[in-house]
């Protein structure tokens, strides 16, 4: 009996030794090693692509990776982020625990909350990274918490975004800077408003915008949504919405897919009145002779939702080394520089001034805003977005109240 024991443990240990060695984990601490395990591998970076401008900066990325580290970036394109959560959940189903198929995801709001809460997210790195130093953590908080939840170092911010709305000022002499005065605005001039379909993020986010002005308690809104209040809570932007929808846009039976449908009708003379959430957006639009103009950009005057754009790097994917790699570039002063160029993407920094060189700062400093873009100062601090569990119910009820069928 010893003998065959001795015997089993000989050939288990045999067979152990046959198989592959599983790869450790990178470690952002060890960056050097890091980037020299990065070079010659290619990232898959899942992110929406409904930006011309915005897939225009994903490909200069590309370009300087591949020539500062040998990295080959390939944007996959997506309509909507949950694709490429569904693919990583598949994945995890499967057993393909290495490997993984997204190496970095651009992400926000619900589906971070989902990915983290089911332990799909590699991590935590992102404040490892040797591009985080410059990050302004203390002058943007939202850095570090996504849509209420904390980001815990499982994603790294990239890009800051608030609501803003832009109108025709030949126009709206008088655009409205509230809400409820919005509604007044559309009611007198039926058809000239739009919004896009809630299933976009920007259509959400404006029914979020509306509950956030209008609820009797604020301050819920960032804990998870449950039955016992949902309904009194909500109640004030369903009433809102029972007045405002007959006077949107092809009286509210259609909607624009996203901000560049929107664009597109301002551009055309079909609306007066849109939304983004890029405060360079129309100024953008304008140098592209996308907008005329006399376009103009305003913020409401009790505020309005902002946020900060993320990546994170799944559980299992196949090339992490290069996806740290790029998600630390899209940090570093250069690249953060590009992307807030207003010819260009025209997104706002999340870095802090104070943490560069002088020449880096002096870069910054001479950046024109575009001319229907806000100041600092005009934009004010943003609203918090509400727990993500609230977009996800709101979006549900919208649709069945007033979706397009």
């Amino acid at each position: 009996m010893n003998l065959l024991r001795a015997a089993a443990v000989a050939v288990l240990g045999f067979s152990l030794a046959a198989l592959p060695a599983v790869a450790a984990d990178p470690d952002p601490k060890q960056w050097d090693r890091v980037v020299a395990a990065a070079r010659g591998q290619t990232v898959y970076w899942n992110a929406w692509a409904g930006s011309p401008r915005t897939n225009e900066y994903i490909a200069w990325v590309g370009v300087e990776v591949r020539t500062r580290f040998g990295i080959a970036l390939e944007h996959v394109k997506l309509s909507d982020t949950a694709e490429a959560v569904a693919k990583v959940v598949a994945e995890k189903a499967a057993g393909r625990t290495t490997g993984g198929t997204v190496d970095l995801i651009w992400i926000n709001g619900p589906n971070f909350a989902k990915m983290k809460e089911a332990g799909l997210l590699f991590g935590p790195w992102a404040e490892s990274l040797p591009n985080f130093r410059y990050v302004d953590v203390e002058g943007k908080p939202a850095v570090r918490s996504d849509f209420t939840v904390p980001t815990g170092g499982y994603e790294a911010p990239w890009n800051m975004a608030q609501i803003v709305f832009f109108h025709d000022g030949s126009r709206v002499a008088s655009p409205p800077k509230t809400a409820r005065a919005l509604l007044d605005w559309a009611k007198a001039n039926p058809g000239r408003f739009a919004f896009p379909d809630p299933s976009n993020f920007l259509g959400a986010t404006f029914l979020k915008q509306v509950l956030t002005e209008l609820t009797p308690d604020k301050t819920r809104l960032l804990q998870p949504a449950s039955d016992s209040d949902f309904e009194r809570l909500t109640a004030p932007l369903w009433a809102y919405l029972d007045g405002l929808t007959p006077s949107l846009w092809r009286s509210g039976k259609a909607y624009p897919k996203n901000g560049t449908d929107l664009v597109r009708l301002m551009g055309d003379g079909e609306i007066d009145i849109g939304l983004s959430f890029d405060p360079a957006e129309a100024s953008v639009a304008i140098a592209r002779k996308q907008l005329p103009s006399s376009v103009r950009t305003l913020v409401f005057e009790g505020g309005t939702i902002g946020n900060a754009s993320f990546v994170a790097i799944p559980f299992n994917a196949a090339n992490k080394e290069a996806a740290l790699v790029v998600a630390d570039f899209l940090l570093s002063p250069l690249a953060q520089l590009k992307k807030q160029d207003p010819d260009g993407f025209g997104g706002f920094t999340v870095l802090a001034m104070s943490r560069l060189s002088p020449d880096e700062r002096e870069a910054f400093a001479a950046q024109t805003r575009g001319v229907a873009t806000l100041s600092t100062e005009e934009l004010g601090a943003h609203l918090p977005e509400p727990h993500p569990s609230w977009m996800t119910r709101v979006v549900d009820a919208w649709k069945s109240r007033y979706g397009v069928r």
